[in-house]
């Protein structure tokens, strides 16, 4: 072939290959357009309508020029007000005969609730149950043959896979945005109930309770918070998991309310030091810093200083994860935790109590050093600390058997981040007895390795992991 036209054929066919690409990107993008056809309806529109009843000492229109005005302003009783305030968000139906899924805070309050589906048809609703922990609520609609959603495995979603959103944000009905799952398992500050989905789909206001489908159409989560500065999309929101939610539908649909266990334990979550120093090799688990008198776990045998690793043979990576897990099982039942004490594997049963809506904290004074009867102070320089045992009544006072009370804090101990004014009230697991049993176990740790003090401050216990071996 000669050059001229071997020249041409290659122009040609790079503009071809090129003219092409365009197409074979745009193949690989996900259509949502079957998905949106097919379950968006079964997504509803929800409003709502509330009264507000406020007291108000402003006085009637057109007072402002009476004489007697400073007279009405000072003893005028007050006046009781009401507003109408209504509210809009999402659902979708996850039964024929009329049950629909939302959150807790789209009907929080409501009188009165209308449900919209796409054909326009509206019903009031009544509220079967809603349970704040996980922001899930359950609706009753008196209709039948109502188109539902499918199912999906929220576990089986990976980081980086194409979901889809459907709801009403700002009241625009039936709107769909798409985006990817940007994270997994994330615990928001207090919710620690919920191992929320990431994704970068677009929320706003009006799309809480919405489905979350995935590319096969199958609702995996429901819409729920949004992360935001300004109010509105910031690129990241959160669902709640579809399993998470179905568990509380179902015990809403059977009584009306969730049930979940307690097993009356304070938790600390460990540090990579703290775990070294009980001896482990990664930072995982729930580590029980106090332990509710004649509770569940008390009366198990667990104590401060064990970390839990398993309930019934689910991992605990983390407090919230003990926290989901033991609030999962129903009140009464018993449990099995794995647990790490003075390094090594061991197992109790622990039968769980129904948990109340606000989790009691343990009930421990703050400590306030006395001036009477004032030991003479130890020192131990190695780790700079300065200590003094606690008289009979600062004991009483603290709530505890024994204890030492750091006067000074510097050099090694001051770096791990104990302070003045703590208690020292056990090592490890094993609470503290007196001053020797710290000194043995200081004498007792290898250099450069860490034991984990348990410390008194404030009236909450916690684990401070102490290097040893080096008072520099």
């Amino acid at each position: 072939m000669p050059v001229k036209k071997l020249i041409v054929s290659a122009m040609l066919a790079a503009s071809i290959m090129a003219g092409s690409a365009p197409a074979a990107m745009a193949a690989e993008l996900p259509d949502f357009s079957q998905i949106v056809s097919n379950e968006g309806k079964a997504v509803v529109n929800i409003s709502t309508k509330s009264t507000v009843r406020e007291v108000s000492n402003d006085l009637p229109e057109g007072m402002s020029g009476d004489p007697f005005f400073e007279f009405f302003r000072r003893f005028a009783p007050p006046r009781a007000q009401e507003r109408q305030e209504s509210s809009l968000g999402s659902g979708f139906i996850i039964s024929a005969d009329g049950y629909i899924l939302t959150n807790a805070h789209v009907v929080a309050r409501a009188d009165e609730i209308t449900v919209k589906l796409t054909d326009k048809r509206e019903y009031k609703a009544k509220v079967i149950g809603s349970d704040a922990r996980t922001d899930v609520a359950l609706l009753k609609i008196e209709a039948d043959k109502l188109p539902v959603v499918r199912r999906g495995d929220a576990n089986a979603l990976r980081v980086g896979e194409g979901v889809l959103a459907i709801g009403s944000p700002f009241g625009f009905e039936n709107t769909a945005t798409s985006g990817i799952v940007s994270g997994k398992n994330r615990m928001l500050p207090d919710e620690t109930f919920v191992p929320f989905i990431q994704t970068d789909a677009a929320i706003n206001p009006g799309n809480s309770g919405g489905p979350l489908f995935n590319a096969r159409g199958e609702v995996v989560g429901v819409n729920s918070q949004i992360f935001s500065r300004s109010g509105g999309f910031m690129g990241i929101s959160f669902a709640i998991p579809i399993d998470v939610a179905m568990d509380v539908v179902a015990q809403l649909k059977a009584k009306g309310h969730v049930s979940r266990g307690k097993i009356g334990v304070v938790i600390q979550e460990l540090s990579q030091d703290l775990a070294a120093s009980f001896g482990l090799a990664k930072p995982a688990g729930a580590l029980i810093n106090a332990v509710e008198p004649n509770g569940p776990a008390a009366k198990a045998g667990v104590k401060p200083g064990d970390i839990i690793q398993q309930v019934d043979g689910k991992p605990v990576e983390s407090g919230s994860d003990l926290q989901r897990l033991i609030g999962s099982i129903p009140p009464g039942k018993p449990v099995t935790l794995g647990l790490w004490r003075t390094r090594a594997a061991i197992s109790v049963k622990v039968v769980p109590v129904e948990q109340q809506d606000q989790d009691p904290r343990l009930a421990q004074r703050e400590y306030r050093g006395s001036q009477q009867e004032r030991p003479a102070e130890q020192s131990f320089s190695q780790i700079g600390l300065r200590l003094q045992v606690l008289n009979p009544a600062q004991l009483q006072r603290a709530g505890i058997k024994y204890g030492l009370l750091v006067r000074g804090a510097n050099n090694v101990a001051m770096r791990a981040g104990i302070q003045p004014g703590d208690v020292i009230v056990g090592i490890g697991s094993e609470p503290l007895a007196n001053v020797e049993q710290l000194k043995s176990a200081l004498s007792a740790a290898k250099k450069g390795s860490s034991i984990a003090l348990q410390v008194l401050r404030q009236g909450v216990t916690q684990f401070i992991p102490l290097p040893v071996g080096d008072g520099k």
